[in-house]
């Protein structure tokens, strides 16, 4: 019977034998297919309907770890369709990769040099052989942050709710929030808590934490155990996330508080000014949670977060965008640039002329790709009026950070716009670089070389 088709041996020989990034992709498209057939049941929602593309748009959003809605999470959906919601956050925040990586190792199967591969392009900038021990440690933190935080938000909700209706609350926020998938059970997201000090500081911590990326937790976890013991040094990543992350959430919030002095910072205490302008500026970096109405701001604090979302969270971590240190690299490079400088320089390392070619590159595509989306949704609505392509180009860096904020132009999208927001999602959450490798290979072709003369630019 050797004509049979054999799964086991197929998922041997031909699907661990994929591309790293195809299997990524591969595996993300799964979960969410599975999400959206599951959302489809008539438990899931409670109306016992929901059309196939608002299922599909959901579950991308909750695997992806958006947080753009087209129904409203709490209303919508049942408890059942709500946890499957969570479940695809859960997935999609450690990754499918991740849990592939631990379960194998929990049913006592070899991991393949792919999945080693694959791992290593998403968690780790430099090889490394210790795969399964960091995949041990992003579980254990994970469970770990996202439990401790969910007690701290028992406290913030239980004298309002039952104590069953606030752990329920806790959790499914704590999840989301350290995933940085931004949904929320609330209608109004969490506006009615933006004077509660201690449900922003949380909210907040656990959202820096899980956008800061793996390999830095992991690296910062490694200073503290062996720091007292031996020298031990961050490394650049690290450093230049931290830097990155920490000048852009106060430089955003001082701008925000600045911008909106007039409107959302016009009433209301000093505290609750900082407050607000704070969790915007974090909420920004892909998050996707608000506590003012988004659609209520100025438009040049929307350009603001517009410049927030693009560049999103760090490398290996819940978020999207085109990261931090991308970011970080195209500022020193450019600078390096100015001032006649060949090499760029990191806290005394040099980067690779790879690693700057790959960041502009990426900005470069990322771009291009966001105002292809954008045209392709006004040509489909060309008599939306001046207003609509600004909530379209909102809606689309939203889509592509990963970070799941909205003036409200989700709801009112037609298929055609839905469908272009669940592909700038999926490619935001997986990575142009790894759709680049999926079309062109990760080979780099020499290329036919031919005299060179200089042509004028700037």
């Amino acid at each position: 019977m050797g004509f049979l088709f054999n799964p086991k041996d197929f998922f041997v020989k031909k699907v661990l034998k994929l591309h790293p990034g195809v299997l990524i992709f591969a595996t993300f498209c799964i979960a969410i297919m599975v999400g959206a057939l599951l959302l489809m049941l008539p438990i899931s929602t409670k109306t016992g309907y929901i059309p196939f593309i608002d299922a599909l748009f959901t579950a991308t959003s909750a695997t992806c770890v958006t947080g753009l809605i087209v129904v409203d999470t709490g209303t919508y959906f049942t408890f059942f369709g709500q946890m499957v919601i969570l479940l695809l956050i859960q997935v999609g925040g450690l990754g499918v990769m991740t849990i592939s990586v631990a379960l194998f190792h929990l049913i006592g199967r070899s991991i393949s040099f792919k999945q080693r591969m694959a791992m290593q392009d998403v968690f780790s900038s430099s090889p490394r052989g210790d795969i399964l021990r960091l995949v041990k440690s992003i579980l254990l933190f994970t469970f770990a942050a996202e439990l401790i935080g969910a007690v701290f938000l028992f406290f913030c909700w239980y004298p309002q709710y039952s104590w069953h209706r606030a752990v329920y609350l806790s959790v499914f926020h704590s999840v989301s929030a350290f995933c940085n998938a931004g949904f929320s059970l609330f209608s109004d997201s969490l506006t009615a808590w933006g004077d509660s000090g201690f449900l922003n500081l949380t909210v907040c911590l656990l959202i820096v934490i899980g956008g800061l990326g793996f390999p830095v937790l992991y690296d910062m976890a490694a200073k503290i155990r062996t720091g007292r013991k031996r020298r031990y040094s961050l490394s650049v990543q690290t450093k230049t996330v931290l830097m990155t992350t920490g000048i852009l959430i106060v430089a955003g919030a001082v701008f925000f508080a600045f911008l909106e002095r007039n409107a959302a910072m016009r009433q209301g205490t000093t505290l609750h000014h900082v407050y607000v302008s704070v969790f915007q500026s974090i909420t920004c970096r892909t998050a996707g949670f608000n506590t003012v109405d988004i659609s209520a701001l100025n438009d040049a604090t929307l350009i603001l977060m517009l410049f927030l979302m693009f560049f999103g969270a760090s490398p290996g971590s819940c978020g999207g965008g085109v990261k931090t240190t991308t970011l970080a690299v195209i500022a020193v490079f450019t600078f390096s640039r100015m001032t006649r400088k060949k090499r760029v320089n990191l806290f005394k390392k040099s980067i690779p002329d790879e690693t700057v070619t790959r960041s502009t590159s990426l900005i470069l595509a990322s771009l291009a790709l966001i105002g292809v989306c954008v045209f392709m949704m006004l040509a489909a609505n060309p008599g939306g009026g001046r207003g609509y392509f600004f909530s379209c180009l909102f809606e689309t860096v939203s889509a592509f950070g990963t970070v799941g904020l909205s003036t409200g132009f989700t709801q009112i999208l037609g298929t055609w716009g839905k469908g272009w927001i669940i592909a700038m999602m999926i490619v935001g959450r997986v990575g142009v670089l790894t759709f680049a490798y999926i079309i062109a290979g990760d080979g780099m072709e020499r290329g036919v070389e031919y005299s060179e003369e200089n042509i004028m630019i700037g």
